[in-house]
């Protein structure tokens, strides 16, 4: 009877010696991801930090150039004509910036309102200047037609290289920018314009 004791006790000693084991080796492991997780979590940040940068980034573009307020970039494009045209050629006017391509239906429907308020306007110190975006376009001969198809007269710059239509952040078309006469951008459109909202916004201009 000793002898069954005694082994009952060993075997219960025995137990206890492995759970104890196993419960330090959990300790140990939960201990370690303890540790580990602060290092995570900064991984983490620094991760999220770089795709924000990356967003708020495009390569030799500053996205906080174009805002209202600022000073409207200048450029230097040809036309339909071959000649150069540059924005700040205009200065002293107020000016319709337009970024527009042929197969753009909103394009297609704003075309006739701005031709019309163009022809009103001319000789009262009011300028369109309607950059097409050549270099995601259907070609020159699409380019011309359209001009001759809507009887458009103002200044078409071409962006073959695609520079001012990112400067200009045209990432919906058509887009437009307001620029009063000292040059300074004075409001964003995206989306077409009726002839009334243009005579609203460039009478609201100096």
């Amino acid at each position: 009877m000793k002898k069954n004791l005694l082994s009952i006790a060993i075997l219960v000693l025995a137990v206890g010696i492995v759970g104890v084991n196993l419960w330090n080796a959990n300790q140990t492991t939960s201990e370690q991801k303890d540790q580990q997780a602060p290092v995570s979590e900064s991984t983490s940040a620094e991760k999220n930090e770089e795709v924000v940068d990356e967003e708020e980034s495009i390569p030799g573009v500053d996205l906080n150039e174009v805002k209202e307020g600022n000073p409207a970039p200048d450029f230097t494009l040809k036309n339909l004509d071959g000649e150069y045209v540059k924005l700040s050629d205009y200065q002293g006017k107020k000016v319709i910036l337009n970024l527009w391509a042929t197969w753009c239906p909103p394009c297609k429907a704003e075309m006739p309102h701005m031709q019309n308020f163009y022809e009103k306007n001319k000789d009262n110190g009011i300028e369109i200047v309607a950059v097409n975006l050549t270099n995601m376009d259907n070609g020159m001969s699409a380019i011309e037609d359209f001009a001759e198809e809507y009887g458009l007269t103002f200044d078409i710059p071409l962006d073959e290289k695609g520079t001012v239509g990112m400067q200009y952040q045209a990432f919906t078309i058509p887009t437009s920018y307001m620029i009063d006469s000292k040059g300074i951008i004075r409001k964003k459109i995206v989306g077409p314009m009726d002839e009334k909202m243009m005579e609203d916004l460039t009478s609201a201009m100096d």
